[in-house]
């Protein structure tokens, strides 16, 4: 499975039935995703940073907008109900987390999370291999709730995502770096990469950071 960071909080997986894009954002986020190929689309909330679809081309079998349980071209999806915020949803609403298996390999896409994961949905999203958590604040999780958030899951792999960049538009929510996150994980910076091949094979033996580079902006 290839993954690639598109901008905000839209990645490209692709595998080898399938390709997926989570969370196509808007062009007045900043990021221009540069209209990807998709058979699945992944919609963790209806904000035009996170649902965009109209940024994405191809013969799109199936846009998946909630919690429930799907298959679509082998590729497995558990979407999760969780909170857009630390109210039980009373100022921003609900926000859908997504366990992706593609290819062997668990990808939990936690969307716009606002808070630490309930018992409910731990127990739905737990055997993630990798996570995609946001990590700049704003209107999702900052960097000390995102590191509680990963200490629940405990995946081989972390992926940040949801902060600021020299594309990123705030329009009303300033997020911060990722060299935020990198500090509470008591991590070093390093070059971020242009994408990701995971296979079981060749997941980590300990929890490991790792930075891409954004390819919309």
């Amino acid at each position: 499975m290839e993954l690639t960071w598109l901008g905000h909080s839209c990645f490209r997986l692709r595998g080898k039935d399938a390709t997926l894009v989570t969370d196509p954002p808007a062009p007045a986020t900043g990021y221009s995703i540069g209209r990807p190929s998709a058979d699945i689309i992944t919609i963790s909330h209806d904000h035009p940073g996170h649902s965009y679809i109209k940024a994405v081309s191809g013969d799109v079998k199936k846009v998946v907008t909630g919690p429930g349980e799907y298959e679509i071209q082998q590729i497995l999806i558990t979407g999760v109900a969780t909170w857009h915020d630390q109210e039980r949803g009373t100022v921003h609403g609900r926000n859908t987390a997504y366990l992706i298996t593609m290819d062997d390999v668990h990808i939990c896409h936690l969307g716009d999370l606002g808070d630490t994961l309930s018992d409910r949905a731990l127990e739905a999203l737990k055997g993630a291999d990798v996570v995609l958590v946001p990590v700049g604040g704003g209107f999702a999780l900052n960097a000390e709730k995102a590191a509680e958030v990963i200490t629940q899951l405990d995946p081989r792999l972390i992926i940040p995502m949801h902060y600021a960049t020299p594309a990123y538009k705030p329009n009303g929510a300033a997020l911060d770096p990722v060299d935020k996150f990198l500090r509470e994980m008591g991590v070093e910076a390093a070059e971020p990469l242009p994408k990701l091949v995971v296979t079981p094979a060749s997941l980590p033996a300990e929890p490991q950071v790792v930075v891409l580079n954004y390819r919309g902006g």
